[in-house]
């Protein structure tokens, strides 16, 4: 039998066989190597870790050891070293993933979702997200379309107006990279949480400097003409 550990994946305990638990350790740290000059490594690896705390129970679903079959089985989700352009695993990591990708074990975990997710868009949200979310899913670009449908649906359908709050309230927010790939559909993979989080960065970067040289171009307006309120009093007095 296996030494096991008790450890904190994406803030969810779980337990864990010593040989997976060294192996994450190893995949763990070859993204984080991968993404060290990235302004978002921080919040790439936080994510990364919340998929796969998320992928571990749904595949363990409450039950059982996190072992080498369940990590291979994470790892062919998520994506190898290799395949986000880090450092390989050696030869023998790749025996014990080539012998998880057989039928019986792609039959184990048949159940795992990976097609699109419904939740709430906080980044096209006016009141909860919840119509940003609807687009989401159902591919929508604008969703100015969902806002006016809805409204439709509530004066002239007679639909009560409590359906908003009721899926504001159980429907999820998507906070991390995962969970806004998942709601557009695409596979939450070490490579695309890592691009969205890098993309986020970017607009947040690109709209702190757009507020910043509008603050700018105003202070430099004041500092030409700091008296122009006062030029008609000013001539009173010549």
């Amino acid at each position: 039998m296996n030494e096991i550990r008790n450890v904190n994946l994406g803030g969810y305990p779980f337990t864990i066989d010593i040989d997976a638990h060294e192996q994450i350790k190893r995949y763990l740290k070859a993204i984080e190597r991968r993404f060290a000059d990235s302004d978002g490594c921080d919040e790439i690896l936080d994510d990364i870790e919340a998929r796969m705390a998320e992928l571990f129970m749904e595949f363990l679903q409450g039950k059982g050891i996190i072992s080498m079959k369940e990590l291979d089985a994470v790892i062919k989700v998520m994506g190898r070293p290799e395949d986000f352009g880090a450092e390989p695993y050696d030869d023998e990591y790749e025996e014990e993933y080539q012998e998880s990708r057989s039928s019986s074990f792609k039959d184990r975990y048949r159940h795992i979702k990976t097609g699109k997710r419904f939740f709430r868009d906080p980044e096209e949200k006016v009141i909860g997200g919840v119509c940003g979310g609807i687009a989401a899913y159902f591919g929508i670009e604008n969703p100015m379309w969902i806002r006016l449908i809805f409204l439709a649906l509530i004066f002239f359908a007679g639909i009560p107006i409590l359906i908003y709050p009721i899926l504001w309230a159980i429907v999820p927010e998507a906070k991390t990279a995962g969970d806004k790939l998942k709601m557009r559909g695409e596979p939450a993979t070490v490579t695309n949480i890592a691009r969205t989080v890098e993309e986020e960065l970017n607009e947040l970067s690109d709209k702190i400097t757009e507020i910043s040289k509008d603050l700018g171009s105003k202070k430099k307006s004041l500092d030409r003409d700091p008296f122009r309120r006062e030029e008609p009093y000013r001539k009173g007095f010549l």
